[in-house]
């Protein structure tokens, strides 16, 4: 993938399992569940630790003599052991369970906020299938290591250090032995470790790429089969599974090749623990039942740490997972509203005013989009924005939107410039039909109300009449309750359009950009639709993008862009008496229309 965020840290660059201290202020809201988990996987530990000495007092004292009460009253306390170590369990399953499950609720929500308000600078560098399969395959990972992975490894690690404090207390000549062993167990797996979260992280940054090209594909469905590439698509989404396939493979071999060395170690010291116990029990030095309770210790820290080896890869998988999704939660807002900002004025007038704004998108300073535009839009005049294309007519918009700021120069409303303002209250004075409209998998009455969350059904129905919405859903199985599909796939583009107009009414904002409303309208709605759009325009100021110089006629005034400046201003007439670019535009275009006129 050629976009990544801009933060993205080579993996490997920190301490293993670093990343994991940035769960702490979702922890933190968590303490009852994890005191719940704590106590229980104490209680649970100290059950086991205390079987084996009963297994020893068996050994020693219950096979002497016939009387089998002693072993009665032994094997009858294994028994509430084992209760205890049952209800223990359990409750530890569901604390850790439910605090994995809330944690990664709450990751999930802020990182899904926090990408929310960034600009699009970011998204123009960053696809939108990496950040969804952060927000989910990522966090399936940290869910597991703090919801099981984590709770096995505190379990293992109370099991590891009660263990050998418990064989110290048995037999400390023998324990000398285990912990002799122990410093050639723990330094593979801190080698170890570094490798493996390092091949865990370019194993998620690969798997994030095979889906940021599926989710792209999936979206133009349409297009790819349309242009019969089907067979293309897949053959690249299958390099991409299979590259992360490869990734995957070198991460499980570091953690199964980490795994047998700490496994091997260990058993290894269990073994030579029972063979020298083994031969003090043959000269008298000890009793049976303490060898078999200081093996059971022994096997007790060996599985512990060999767990703990397994374990251990898991958490540095979830360390990644975690570095990249608090890389998206730490990623700046190149936008956003100052520290202190200014009210804007109340009412709104809708004055707009550029004062020598030239703007170049980010990365691409040398080419600028706008040079020293500077002109002014008075209180409920509509002006209409025409040009060739690429002549930087939408970024216009885009500025106003404050979704970029100037290199040069300001862009205020009624007097305040807008890097002054608060970003909603400033959006909130804005409605916009853009050319590419967005229409999410919702009801129509749902995908009107966008914007305008507290609208009633009443104010949504007239704004839809308004718009000519009401002559298709009358014919949709549930009207405006109808389910419109992802992206509106089951409306044409004219209804989509019709829906964004209405989107817009019912937003009753005192500024409307209007970005080639009615580009998609046939020539019949297009009237109408244009009548809608007059009374909605009436007494707001409205800025027209229109490629199609028919739709501008009515306009106050008409500025004309050329490579980023404005090369002409005034009405359509004074235009075309003018004889420069407006005008070869405008007799390009209604030559052709009377051309086809003609034809018809």
């Amino acid at each position: 993938m050629s976009r990544r965020t801009a933060t993205a840290k080579e993996p490997g660059s920190r301490r293993t399992l670093g990343p994991l201290k940035r769960l702490s202020p979702y922890l933190a809201r968590q303490r009852a569940r994890i005191a719940g988990a704590v106590f229980s996987l104490v209680v649970a530990a100290l059950t086991t630790l205390s079987l084996p000495i009963a297994v020893r007092r068996v050994i020693d004292h219950g096979f002497i003599g016939e009387d089998t009460r002693f072993i009665d009253a032994y094997f009858g306390m294994l028994v509430i052991l084992a209760c205890i170590l049952a209800i223990a369990s359990a409750a530890r399953y569901y604390f850790v369970i439910t605090l994995g499950e809330r944690l990664v609720a709450d990751l999930r929500r802020d990182v899904f906020a926090h990408v929310m308000r960034l600009s699009p600078a970011f998204y123009d560098r960053t696809l939108s299938g990496e950040i969804v399969s952060r927000l989910t395959a990522d966090t399936v990972q940290i869910k597991s290591a703090v919801g099981a992975t984590a709770s096995v490894a505190l379990r293992n690690l109370i099991l590891c250090f009660g263990a050998l404090a418990m064989m110290a207390w048995t037999s400390p000549g023998l324990s000398t032995i285990v912990i002799g062993a122990l410093p050639l167990i723990v330094l593979p797996l801190v080698a170890f470790g570094r490798s493996v979260r390092r091949k865990s992280r370019l194993a998620q940054d690969t798997l994030a790429d095979a889906g940021a090209y599926a989710g792209e594909a999936i979206g133009a469905v349409r297009t790819v089969q349309a242009f019969t590439s089907e067979a293309t698509v897949t053959e690249r989404y299958r390099r991409a599974v299979d590259a992360a396939f490869e990734a995957a493979r070198a991460s499980v071999v570091s953690r199964a090749g980490l795994t047998a060395v700490a496994i091997f170690l260990v058993f290894a010291s269990v073994v030579a623990v029972l063979w020298v116990g083994a031969h003090r029990v043959a000269a008298g030095t000890m009793s049976g039942g303490t060898l078999g309770q200081f093996v059971l210790y022994a096997v007790f820290a060996a599985g512990a740490l060999g767990a703990l080896s397994e374990v251990w890869g898991e958490l540095t998988q979830a360390a990644g997972a975690t570095e990249r999704l608090t890389e998206l939660l730490g990623e700046p807002a190149s936008i956003a509203a100052p520290a202190a900002p200014r009210a804007l004025p109340v009412p709104s007038l809708g004055t707009l005013a550029f004062q020598g704004v030239s703007f170049a998108y980010p990365g691409d300073d040398r080419r600028p989009t706008l040079r020293d535009v500077s002109f002014t839009v008075a209180p409920g005049e509509t002006v209409a924005i025409v040009g060739p294309s690429g002549a930087g007519k939408s970024t216009l918009f885009s500025l106003i939107e404050r979704f970029y700021d100037p290199v040069q120069g300001a862009v205020s409303i009624d007097g305040l410039d807008l890097r002054e303002a608060d970003l909603e209250a400033l959006r909130r004075r804005i409605a916009i039909v853009p050319q590419d409209v967005t229409v999410f998998a919702a009801s129509v009455a749902e995908n009107i109300a966008f914007g305008s969350p507290g609208a009633s059904r009443a104010a949504i129905e007239a704004a839809g009449k308004a718009a000519l919405v009401e002559d298709f859903v009358q014919r949709l199985p549930r009207g405006y309750d109808t389910q419109i599909g992802e992206r509106g796939v089951l409306l044409s583009g004219g209804q989509r359009q019709r829906i964004a107009i209405a989107r817009a009414i019912l937003r009753d904002a005192p500024i409307l950009l209007l970005d080639e409303a009615t580009s998609a309208l046939d020539a019949e709605s297009e009237l109408l639709v244009q009548q809608a759009l007059d009374r909605l325009m009436r007494d707001r100021t409205t800025l027209v993008i229109a490629h199609r110089l028919a739709t501008v006629l009515k306009a106050d005034r008409i500025l004309v862009m050329d490579q980023g400046r404005i090369v002409e201003s005034g009405t359509h007439a004074e235009l075309v008496a003018g004889g420069a670019l407006y005008a070869r535009l405008a007799r390009l275009q209604f030559d052709m229309a009377d051309m086809a006129t003609a034809a018809e």
